[in-house]
């Protein structure tokens, strides 16, 4: 059976993000089932429509809040995964937001509100049992998340650590032997 790598998208994006789009490149070189699956906005969802996606040769990678779903899920189910500027604790991060949005990577409104904040809360792993399935790539630029929250809560875990570049991960493409030998994708 084909290894199933999960790119998993951050919060307001879409499965025609960047990083995916651009790993699925890589991806086709490799016999692999490479799957981007579109999540809704509401976590519970998002997760369920994850699990669904879990064979038992997965791994996974996920960027912002796809790093906290990545990291939850590797946890939960001993899965490999490769978090990339990931959203530590989005239960926070997303208070402000609480209300109408839209998602434009979608194009879709919606209404982000306290009961998704409680299922972020929920998810979110305290202690990290199996450090080792985690591989931490971290910009040091990057203006949405506190790059130094990642980097102290995945300080058990294999990390790259970049200074500079921003929340989009500049030079991504630079990463991808790294994260192709981390998963061992053949």
């Amino acid at each position: 059976m084909a290894k199933r790598v999960i790119y998993i998208h951050g919060f307001n994006s879409s499965d025609k993000s960047y990083k995916a789009v651009r790993f699925g490149e890589l991806m086709a070189h490799y016999d692999v089932d490479y799957c981007v699956p579109c999540l809704n906005h509401e976590p519970i969802q998002a997760i369920i429509a994850l699990e669904q996606l879990l064979t038992p040769n997965t791994v996974l990678l996920g960027s912002s809040l796809g790093g906290f779903f990545a990291t939850y899920l590797s946890q939960r189910y001993q899965i490999p995964a490769v978090v990339i500027n990931p959203a530590v604790a989005p239960y926070t991060l997303l208070k402000p937001l609480l209300g109408l949005n839209y998602n434009p990577y979608q194009d879709y409104h919606y209404e982000l509100n306290s009961s998704h904040i409680a299922a972020l809360k929920a998810l979110a792993v305290d202690h990290l049992k199996h450090p080792e399935l985690l591989y931490l790539l971290q910009q040091t630029g990057d203006e949405v998340l506190n790059f130094q929250h990642a980097v102290n809560y995945y300080s058990q875990c294999k990390q790259r650590i970049e200074f500079g570049g921003d929340h989009s991960y500049l030079g991504f493409e630079q990463t991808f032997a790294s994260i192709v030998d981390f998963l061992k994708i053949t």
